[in-house]
């Protein structure tokens, strides 16, 4: 699969898109590769979405919605179109989104795409050796590709996710706009991947790919540890027919022992940046020393 054959150019309106996720506070990471998707909307004189991706309800707090919007108002942050003021392709919170996800989901099951899965993430451990170094998810084995028929005969209560089986040994290409041409081999760099949980929610990669091709973005910009999902995401373009962004991947700030910004880094969150009555300017000016 050549990417780059189905990634869409921006055309005479440039749309890029905010979308953190309220499970904590975000912090100087999180301000440095949205910036840069500001910066690159407002240089095109284009539109930047802000959008709300609260899918998991164990995770996500009301708490840290509300200080979201509070840390991106602060720092600078301006936006067209999202959950504070509506806009033509709303809800832009991802928890009001579910019957677009679940149209999706119903496309990739008739289309043959997807497999019912019965293993556990404590069974997909232990079943492989290691996980993938660029983005710590597990190859999985493929223990249940062929035992739909076997699974389907199973008890209700048995937990089942849904995983979307990658094509093995095709190479997925995209160019990125910082990082240049890149291409990850189906089956070796990534495996067969959940796109709906058996608590009925559905994954990162499936709920992006169907809202940022509702909303018309035409590109993504977001950290480098996201490069491999960019492959997966790429194929679910494919399979629902979808045009995919172009896509723009910031490198990670790591602290001074070179481990990359988390939300438990919380004397770097934005929040506690604030209260040290530093400001956004001076923020931006000195992002490397902050760390």
């Amino acid at each position: 699969m050549n990417g780059s054959n189905n990634i869409q150019t921006p055309g005479s309106e440039y749309r890029g898109r905010l979308a953190p996720s309220p499970t904590g506070y975000l912090h100087l990471g999180h301000a440095r590769t949205f910036w840069t998707a500001h910066e690159r909307a407002v240089a095109r004189g284009g539109k930047l979405i802000l959008r709300n991706e609260d899918l998991d309800p164990s995770r996500c707090k009301r708490e840290f919605v509300d200080a979201m919007f509070k840390d991106l108002r602060w720092f600078g942050f301006q936006w067209h179109e999202g959950p504070d003021m509506g806009g033509p392709f709303a809800p832009y919170t991802q928890s009001e989104r579910r019957t677009f996800y679940l149209a999706a989901f119903a496309k990739l099951k008739a289309g043959g795409f997807v497999y019912p899965c019965t293993c556990s993430r404590k069974d997909v451990h232990r079943a492989v050796t290691a996980p993938h170094a660029a983005d710590d998810e597990p190859i999985y084995p493929g223990t249940c590709r062929n035992r739909r028929s076997e699974i389907s005969n199973l008890k209700s209560e048995i937990q089942i996710n849904w995983r979307f089986r990658v094509p093995d040994g095709e190479t997925i290409r995209f160019h990125d706009g910082n990082l240049d041409h890149q291409k990850f081999v189906a089956g070796r760099d990534f495996g067969d991947f959940v796109i709906w949980r058996h608590d009925q929610v559905p994954s990162y990669q499936l709920a992006v790919v169907v809202d940022d091709a509702a909303m018309r973005i035409t590109e993504v910009v977001r950290g480098e540890d996201l490069l491999i999902s960019t492959a997966r995401q790429l194929l679910l373009y494919r399979a629902l027919g979808l045009k995919a962004p172009a896509f723009y991947h910031c490198e990670l700030m790591k602290d001074h022992h070179g481990v990359r910004l988390a939300k438990r880094h919380d004397a770097l969150s934005l929040r506690s940046l604030r209260e040290q009555d530093l400001t956004p300017e001076g923020i931006r000016m000195s992002w490397d020393f902050l760390v």
